[in-house]
């Protein structure tokens, strides 16, 4: 079977795994679309929401996508043979009908749940209705009452891929999976050196995505919560614009300095998939999107859920009471983008460390958590 995979530049800059892909025999032809940045009114490389400059960019990001449709359909004009199917992202509206226009069967692949926007949400749910079928970033032992019912609604035209980032088995791959430009070999070196320096099952990594921002203050929560737990830690940072408070926090406080020790900062983009993979973790902290809930699941390491927006609450609660495999740290509402000058705290530093040492003790309810983590990580 052959594979096209169209991407714009920005995008295709972040193509090593597919490169070592094609390498190892996989039939995969790469074609470029030039993103419409400029006519967009969007800066020059901003072709995905977590590089925007200002949230007041994303309806740019929106227009400039629905500028592609045109380039998308010359290059099924010209490529031969044609498709024997697309899959796209279910949130981007026009691919359904430039399917419909080839007459190509459109498989969705949805990486995150429908967002409740009132302008762009009948037009996902109209594409869903008309797809030819999904795959999905899970496996059925994981969620099978929930794949059972989809696959019902399509008909039997439902596959179940994930986790995805089980295709990553070396370092290398591990390494490079997202966005490889801020983490380099010297990095990824150090990084596992300083890992391979603590026991088994002993360090906390901590990120809450790439896309969620929270307050300075609660930031501050989180830095002292996992200080005062008095575990080795991981603590990746995001880089951009809003976090200035945060870095000054850091400087002025002499946090960093405080917990060399035992703590490592990693600003902007972490190595993940590598991370969690590690012997030495033992708890992740996360804001429970979809690609971190597997890949945490993927590693078998219990999780401490600290959801910030959009369906995350719902995976928290399968992670923490149908799954059972972690601990809350408590968080009830939602952090909403624009809001990072909020002084309000949601979560203290003393619950953030009352959910590290539950996660990451020796009885036996925390032996049973990492025991479920550990069965799901088989089945997978």
């Amino acid at each position: 079977m052959k594979f096209q995979f169209r991407g714009t530049g920005a995008e295709l800059g972040r193509r090593n795994v597919i490169d070592r892909a094609i390498g190892s025999g996989l039939l995969i032809r790469v074609l470029e679309l030039q993103f419409p940045a400029k006519e967009a009114g969007l800066p020059e490389g901003c072709e995905s929401a977590d590089v925007l400059p200002a949230l007041a960019f994303q309806r740019n990001l929106f227009a400039a996508i629905d500028i592609l449709q045109d380039q998308a359909e010359k290059l099924l004009e010209e490529i031969k043979p044609k498709p024997s199917c697309i899959i796209c992202d279910t949130h981007i509206a026009w691919i359904a009908e430039t399917a419909d226009k080839f007459q190509i069967p459109r498989i969705i692949f949805d990486g995150m749940r429908t967002l409740c926007i009132q302008d762009i949400r009948n037009k996902i749910r109209t594409t869903e209705e008309r797809a030819y079928g999904v795959v999905i970033n899970t496996f059925e032992e994981l969620e099978q009452r929930y794949v059972d019912k989809i696959r019902r609604l399509k008909d039997g035209r439902v596959w179940c891929i994930g986790p995805l980032s089980l295709c990553n088995n070396d370092n290398l791959d591990k390494s490079q999976r997202g966005n490889k430009a801020s983490f380099h070999k010297e990095d990824k070196d150090s990084l596992i050196k300083w890992l391979d320096s603590w026991p088994p099952e002993s360090v906390v990594y901590a990120c809450l995505g790439s896309l969620g921002r929270i307050t300075v203050v609660q930031f501050v929560e989180l830095a002292l919560g996992l200080e005062a737990s008095g575990y080795p830690f991981i603590l990746v940072i995001k880089a951009g614009e809003g976090q200035e408070p945060i870095d000054d926090w850091i400087s002025k406080n002499g946090f960093e300095k405080r917990t060399k020790e035992r703590g490592l900062l990693i600003q902007g983009w972490a190595p993940q998939v590598l991370i969690l993979s590690h012997p030495s973790i033992g708890g992740f902290l996360t804001h429970c999107c979809w690609n971190s809930t597997l890949e945490g699941i993927a590693a078998g390491v219990p999780v401490i859920t600290w959801p910030l927006f959009s369906e995350q609450f719902l995976n928290e609660r399968y992670l923490v009471h149908v799954l059972k495999m972690g601990v809350s740290v408590g968080s009830q509402g939602v952090m909403h983008l624009g809001e990072e000058e909020n002084p309000e705290v949601q979560v203290n530093k003393e619950e953030v460390t009352k959910a590290i040492k539950k996660v990451t003790a020796k009885e036996k309810e925390i032996n049973d958590w990492r025991k479920r983590a550990k069965e799901l990580q088989k089945r997978q």
